[in-house]
């Protein structure tokens, strides 16, 4: 479709600009040269050593928290879901800040399994309370999750408190950041991400279908238990991944199914899913870039961005749902 080619060219100026812009300017045509090996010096090694990883781990973050997103929001039917505001990225975050204050580990191939475990174990909960007649209640769920998300919150903030090591090691990666992050912390991460990819794509054509109610889909045919516990290993897989590898980025999840919907004017997830692969890594390497500019030449981690952007967001699609 035109629009998917349109995104892509999006996609690849924001990793350009990626590439080329920070505390550090590049020109496009250095960036160039250096991709190719024919360009050496301070620049070309700004881009190869730091940039480069740091937007191949904004395109894969962003790719899994979209899918999530979307994913998520499919099983649940309910349009304000997201790993964040379900719990799941701070059921992750918390398990982790545990395993770097009571085991002392600090690399992602360390921790990457308390990930999986925290959010799994926060997905299953929240599902847990919004059960009514053993239906999932989709306002039950969203209130669920923030009052989970808050209490694990204030968890991860009195282990942090606990430990001054704890604080120091994790008070950036909780607030989520792309920088100073070598590609040797993606590869332990990159398969279960690629398997809950997989697996998302495989239950979107089921997604419609349990739309319609878990009455009619079940009365067509659609196994609904099975789709829900594939589509929760998708997103746990997903989330954990991301989270095990930037820290905690708000709203991206929620984000880019919305901007997708919006853009090719469809609740397909047959189109909307294979549109968060696009949309998800824009909004992080968008936020990413925004953070290295705003207050140049700092820079703010692109979890704050993509939160103080992502605050106004929920309220407007709040607003949205409750008309």
């Amino acid at each position: 479709m035109p629009l998917f080619a349109v995104g892509l060219c999006a996609l690849a100026a924001c990793a350009a600009l990626s590439l080329a812009l920070g505390t550090r300017s590049v020109p496009l045509s250095t960036v160039f040269d250096a991709l190719t090996g024919t360009a050496h010096g301070r620049d070309a090694l700004v881009v190869t050593g730091l940039r480069v990883p740091r937007t191949l781990i904004g395109l894969a973050v962003g790719a899994a928290l979209g899918v999530a997103g979307a994913v998520v929001q499919g099983i649940t039917r309910n349009p304000l879901a997201s790993p964040t505001t379900l719990g799941i990225n701070a059921g992750a975050g918390f398990a982790v800040v545990v395993a770097i204050y009571a085991l002392h580990l600090n690399q992602p191939a360390e921790y990457l399994w308390f990930a999986f475990a925290g959010a799994a174990a926060a997905a299953l909960f929240a599902q847990a309370l919004a059960r009514r007649a053993g239906d999932l209640d989709p306002v039950r769920l969203a209130l669920g999750g923030t009052v989970l998300q808050l209490v694990l919150t204030s968890w991860t903030s009195t282990v942090m408190l606990a430990s001054k090591r704890s604080l120091d090691e994790a008070r950036f990666w909780l607030a989520g950041s792309l920088a100073e992050r070598p590609l040797s912390v993606l590869w332990p991460v990159l398969p279960p991400l690629l398997i809950g990819l997989v697996v998302a794509l495989a239950v979107t054509p089921a997604l419609n279908t349990l739309a319609l109610g878990d009455d009619t889909a079940q009365a067509l045919g659609v196994p609904v238990s099975r789709i829900r516990l594939a589509g929760g290993l998708a997103v746990v897989l997903l989330a954990a991944s991301a989270v095990a590898v930037s820290g905690l980025l708000s709203f991206i999840g929620l984000a880019a199914p919305h901007l997708v919907r919006q853009t090719l004017r469809t609740s397909d997830h047959r189109m909307v899913i294979p549109g968060c692969l696009i949309a998800g890594p824009l909004l992080v390497l968008a936020a990413d870039i925004l953070g290295r500019l705003v207050i140049r030449p700092s820079e703010l981690q692109v979890g704050i961005i993509s939160a103080f952007l992502g605050a106004p967001l929920l309220a407007l699609l709040a607003r949205k749902v409750a008309r």
